[in-house]
């Protein structure tokens, strides 16, 4: 490819509205435009991206033995009232009418529709498993869409969903395309974790998410150094700090607190270790009843270290919470505590409430928290003695840096990702929702066992510039540059010598698969190197009438420092090299 017969459209400065380094630095790199808020179009230096990682994606997923198709962007209420999603997904899911007054959706993912399929095709165990994918694109109606490409509504997604007879086979499958994955985010050249997840709005039994390690990302990755434990923030275990609970060594006092409403601030006022103090934080549960009228509410306390956070992922799996719940309303808190927020805890309260604590709370000893009237706390709590043990104990936490690792094997380091895949073994849950089933060996219907696998993308090339940038501009790997090497001839239009040997070497790469372009548009030097540093090329060859007179060439990696020279004559072997 030549720079003259392409678009190439950089910019000085990025818009003012891009916020994060890979929304400045696609626009400014001309590989996207904005067309509304959260959609794009992706110009020819930035489809060249895209199309780089579908090549790969596709490449691994037929090695694994998927099969490619393609499913519809707008498809059918009626499916997603299947399985219930239509009034579930909420806002984020695109609902339209027909002309005939019939309602659609735009897909933000494809299983109602997959399973369709699946409950039409696949009619006997002997065509299991099976394994279908596409990659297509999707919308989801983001309520706030920032970062450019990072949170758009619109964008490219490649999904699969694999189909089996039983568990087992499932998890076979499931095992497979986690191998998959691995091998496609190693060609892609990122740093990576793959970390047990919550399986969220999909639903399913088992999950892992693909995070791409770079400091601005959103997630928080929880790992041990020492062993192979890595799972989200949202589902890392978090041990109890505390081996048992020690014995009460000081009396229950209740103790002035004026104007501290915070675990921090009393902490400080009282002179004694945030840890030593407790956390309470309120939340209700409904119990509806016909036409959505509430029937009964439950009050629940949970209980907390003062310098830990309540997970509410956690919190939404336990029994009695699993069902929703919300935090409870100033009237609700001040019907069973007597007392607006602030100075809140589980002793002497106007109404029960149901008490879970975190498992470090439960083992604490002579501990601070709320006296449940404005301007006091109590000191010196303990369980059994003061109150009454616990209604439930559970994990509710969020992990922090330097617990102990849940595998016993080290302590934990959190560092931050962005979620480019992952991988959900479903179950039955949508295939025993859709009645979609196959004949077993004894001709009885069985429901599918199924599994779903995503891969953003669009995300991908947000996600690797976040890790790979710098003042300059970005740093593909090379596996997904929109080209592999950028030929720089310096006074092109001038020198006739320059002119033939750029555009023999051009040929020569070009002959060999490199792929490679050549810059024939006469701008000057800076210019120039400035463009092909802020698009990111990996590999610079500059030619100009000086070098050539000395026989030489300069290389330039895009994170070297400084460019060398190499021989006129060893060019092609070094590009060949180092590409």
């Amino acid at each position: 490819m030549k720079a003259s017969q392409f678009l190439i459209s950089t910019l000085r400065e990025a818009p003012a509205d891009a916020e994060v380094i890979s929304h400045k630095l696609m626009m400014r790199a001309g590989l996207i435009k904005r067309l509304g808020a959260g959609i794009y179009s992706y110009m020819p230096m930035g489809l060249r991206v895209i199309r780089k990682v579908e090549a790969i994606i596709r490449d691994e997923m037929n090695r694994a033995g998927a099969i490619e198709l393609t499913m519809p962007v707008v498809q059918p209420a009626e499916l997603w009232q299947e399985t219930g999603r239509f009034d579930k997904m909420g806002p984020e899911l695109l609902r339209f009418q027909d002309r005939h007054q019939r309602a659609f959706v735009v897909q933000p993912t494809s299983e109602e529709v997959v399973t369709d399929i699946a409950r039409q095709e696949l009619r006997s165990y002997k065509q299991l498993p099976r394994n279908l994918y596409q990659i297509q694109t999707k919308f989801r109606d983001e309520r706030r869409p920032r970062f450019g490409i990072m949170r758009g509504r619109e964008f490219i997604m490649k999904d699969a969903y694999s189909f089996d007879r039983d568990a087992a086979s499932a998890a076979r499958s499931y095992d497979n395309m986690f191998a998959t994955y691995k091998r496609i985010f190693d060609r892609f050249g990122l740093r990576y974790r793959a970390v047990a997840a919550d399986t969220g709005a999909i639903g399913g039994d088992l999950s892992h998410e693909f995070q791409v390690i770079a400091d601005t990302g959103e997630d928080a990755i929880v790992y041990c150094p020492s062993s192979d434990f890595a799972a989200n923030i949202e589902l890392a275990e978090a041990v109890a700090l505390l081996p048992g609970r020690a014995p009460a060594t000081k009396p229950l006092a209740k103790t002035p607190t004026p104007g501290k409403s915070t675990c921090a601030d009393v902490a400080q006022l009282l002179i004694v270790p945030l840890q030593q103090t407790v956390k309470s934080l309120i939340l209700a549960t409904d119990e509806v009843g016909e036409e959505g009228v509430v029937k009964k509410s439950t009050v629940w306390l949970l209980l907390v270290r003062g310098d830990h956070d309540l997970n509410e992922v956690k919190v939404g799996k336990l029994e009695g919470l699993k069902g929703g719940f919300r935090f409870a309303t100033v009237t609700e808190i001040e019907d069973h505590f007597g007392c607006k927020p602030g100075y809140l805890g589980p002793l002497k309260l106007k109404k029960p409430v149901k008490v879970i604590a975190d498992r470090t709370v439960a083992q604490m000893a002579d501990f601070v928290c709320g006296a449940n009237e404005a301007d006091f706390h109590y000191t010196g709590v303990n369980w059994g003695r003061d109150l009454p043990e616990p209604d439930g104990v559970a994990d509710i936490r969020n992990v922090v840096e330097g617990d102990p690792s849940p595998d016993g094997k080290g302590v934990l380091a959190i560092q931050r990702g962005i979620e480019v895949g992952h991988v959900f073994y479903l179950g039955t849950k949508y295939s025993k929702a859709m009645n979609a089933t196959f004949l077993d060996e004894t001709g009885k219907p069985q429901p599918f066992e199924m599994g779903c696998y995503g891969i953003g993308v669009t995300r991908i090339l947000g996600a690797a510039i976040e890790q790979g940038h710098d003042e300059r501009g970005i740093i593909w790997p090379a596996s997904i540059a929109p080209f592999q090497v950028v030929i720089c001839p310096i006074g092109m239009d001038r020198s006739p010598e320059v002119k033939a040997a750029a555009e023999s070497l051009y040929e020569q790469l070009a002959a060999h698969d490199v792929d490679v372009l050549l810059d024939d548009r006469g701008e000057r030097p800076g210019a120039m190197f400035a463009d092909w540093e802020l698009i990111g090329i990996p590999l610079r060859v500059v030619l100009s009438d000086r070098g050539l007179k000395a026989g030489t060439v300069e290389i330039q990696g895009r994170r070297d420092v400084a460019a060398q020279l190499a021989p006129v004559g060893d060019i092609l072997a070094e590009v060949l090299r180092r590409r």
